[in-house]
This record gives C-alpha cells, structure tokens and sequence, in this order.
C-alpha cells in the first residue's frame, strides 16, 4: 500500500496536474517551508548550547541555520515528490506531466547545492576555532598560513564530493564519471607533481613548525628573516634586504638551521689593554667585568661566563670575555651589548687603564 493510495482523481487539470495531485504538492511545499523554518531555529538552539564561544556562536547560527533550514526543506521535499513520482505508474489517481519526472532530480540538485553552500559557511569556522584554542589569542603567520590550507584543504573536498553527488543528480553514470576522474586526476598528479610536492611541504613545515615568521633561518646556502610562509613556496629577506623564494618541496630534504630557537645567544670578544698596565688593575678589572655580566638583567648561564686575561702579546694584554645574553631577538642583544661595553668603558677608566692603540704604540 502506497502513501498516496487514498489519493482521489478530480476531472479537472492544470498543467497536466490533476487537482488532487496539485493539492499534494503544495501540501509538500508549505511543509517544506515550515521544515525550514523549524530546523533554522533548532539549529540555532543546538549550536547556541554547544559552541560557548559568543564569536564562534554568532557566526555560526548566522551562517549555518538558513542554509541548514535550505537542507531539510529540500531533502524532505526530495523524498516526497520522488516517492510522488514512483507511485504515478501504480496509482491511476496520480496525474502528472511528463516532465514532472525530473522534478526529483532538481529537488536533488539544490539539496546538494545547499548542502554544499553549508558546509562552505562552515569552513570559515576554522580560523575562529583555532582562535579560540589559541592560548594567547593571537595568530602568527604560521598559524595564519595554516589555517588557510586547512581552509583550502576542506572547500577542495567539499567541491569534489558535492560535484559528484551534482553528478548523479544530473543522471551521469558514476562508474564511469569516477573512471574517467581516476585517469584525468593520475594525469593531472604527474603534471602537478612540483606544486604537489610544494603543497606537502608547506603542510609539512607548518605541522613539523622548524621555524615560524619572523625567525632568522639559514636554509643550505640562504640565510634570513621568514617573512611568509605560503602553499607553495617561503620567502626570507637576507641582511641585504634581498627576497629568496625557497620552494617548500625543498624544506623536507636539506637541514634548516633556526636561530630563532635559541635558548640563549653566545657573545665573545677580547679586549685589549696597553703592555704597560698595571697586574693588579688588570686582575681587578677582570674580577669587576664578571661582576657587572652576573649582574646584567639580560644575561644567563653565570656558570659558564667568564672574563679572563686569555694571551700577552708585545703590544697588548688580551682579556677574553664569554658570556650568555638572555634575550628574543637581535635588537635587544645589540642594545644589551652596548649597555655592557659601555659599562666595560666606564670601569677600565675607573681603573686608570688604557685600552691597546697601535698609533700609540708606533709614536712612542
């Protein structure tokens, strides 16, 4: 017994639609629109309880409850005309046109397309979920860059899953249709390898994270700053303020050196004293230079600091400095250098010593 069995035949037709049968599907579109109305506001709901984020929940029921109502309308009005449809050739109350056989069809083609059109809303989730995770609530460029691909990565399968499913509603033969994609997408591979290979890569280095922007990175022969990090290639500006773009299928076969993760950064340096000083203010001034590198705020590892007098030559009393600086960047370790020298200076005049001037020397 089909659902339309108690359907009646009323002489009179419209389009080639009984009364009876036109009834039935305006029946089936005011419950589609009602469907939809009901399922926006429960989706609204449902997401207004799971997602505690106010950002992400705004978002969500904005973009998602219309298109997610657009769903239910036409998957139930999908079902019920196409089972409308079946039952014609069985039930003689059933009155249609010919071409009402691809009503089915269409109403498959927009619930693909809505669903498609959701599930693209929904992709731009990502970026406030990560966001959201995020423990300071800030996104670098890696991070940025990550979330595109992911982006990219998921409306890519969202747009070769709904094509398919386009596909059979349009009455292509899958069989052959995803034949005919295994060939095409293998040719397709073999002609994209490198952008492929970059693609990887860059998934790859934002995964692995060997470096992020900003980090100065010296990458085989190419040193420099990152300063974007792309699908297909990474772009770092050199001292000279040059550009090298390194394609990522690189990245995954030669070491990369990060000075940006640096516990701490090494400084050596000698300084020379003249010939003619005095031992104990030199020995004074080695004790008093170790005191001022425990005591500066921006250096580490007092342990393996030291300042001593490291040769003697005919001109000069060479004092070797080691010490650690504790900080995030190069301009914080040239302005901490200075303060130090500075102090260096100060303390040798202090001390009444003179530092090595080969001019000086030749005179005297």
């Amino acid at each position: 017994m089909g659902l339309y069995d108690k359907l009646t035949y009323e002489s009179g037709e419209m389009l080639g639609f009984s009364q009876s049968t036109l009834i039935v599907l305006g029946a089936i579109l005011v419950v589609s629109v009602i469907l939809r109305l009901i399922v926006s506001n429960l989706s609204h709901g449902f997401f207004g309880v799971i997602v505690r984020n106010d950002t992400i929940r705004q978002k969500t029921v904005k973009k998602g409850d219309k298109a997610l109502g657009s769903v239910g309308a036409y998957a139930f009005s999908f079902v019920a005309i196409d089972l409308l449809v079946r039952e014609q050739a069985d039930n003689e109350n059933i009155l249609m046109p010919s071409w009402a056989e691809y009503i089915p069809d269409v109403l498959q083609f927009l619930l693909v397309i809505s669903i498609v059109v959701w599930a693209f809303r929904l992709v731009s989730l990502v970026y406030d979920v990560v966001r959201f995770l995020d423990k300071d609530d800030e996104l670098d460029g890696t991070e940025k860059t990550l979330i595109s691909a992911l982006e990219s990565v998921l409306r890519f399968i969202i747009i070769f899953v709904g094509a398919i499913f386009i596909a059979d509603a349009l009455g292509f033969e899958l069989t052959s249709l995803l034949a005919g994609l295994g060939i095409s997408g293998l040719a397709f591979a073999l002609a994209a390898k490198d952008s492929i290979s970059n693609f990887f890569g860059a998934i790859t280095v934002l995964l692995d994270r060997p470096f992020k922007v900003g980090d100065w990175v010296v990458i085989g022969t190419s040193e420099g700053e990152v300063i974007e990090i792309n699908l297909r290639t990474t772009l770092v500006r050199t001292s000279l303020d040059t550009i090298i773009t390194i394609p990522n299928a690189n990245l995954v076969n030669i070491p990369v050196e990060n000075w940006g993760k640096r516990r701490w950064r090494r400084w050596q340096s000698m300084v020379h004293l003249d010939i003619n000083s005095d031992p104990e203010k030199v020995e004074s001034f080695c004790q008093r230079s170790l005191a001022l590198i425990h005591n500066h705020d921006s250096t580490t590892k007092e342990d393996a600091s030291w300042c001593s007098i490291n040769t003697i030559s005919a001109q000069s009393i060479d004092i070797e400095l080691n010490l650690y600086w504790n900080v995030d960047s190069s301009i914080a370790e040239r302005k901490a250098r200075e303060a130090l020298i500075l102090d260096l200076m100060e303390l040798a005049k202090e001390l009444g010593l003179s530092f090595y001037d080969g001019r000086i020397r030749q005179q005297r």
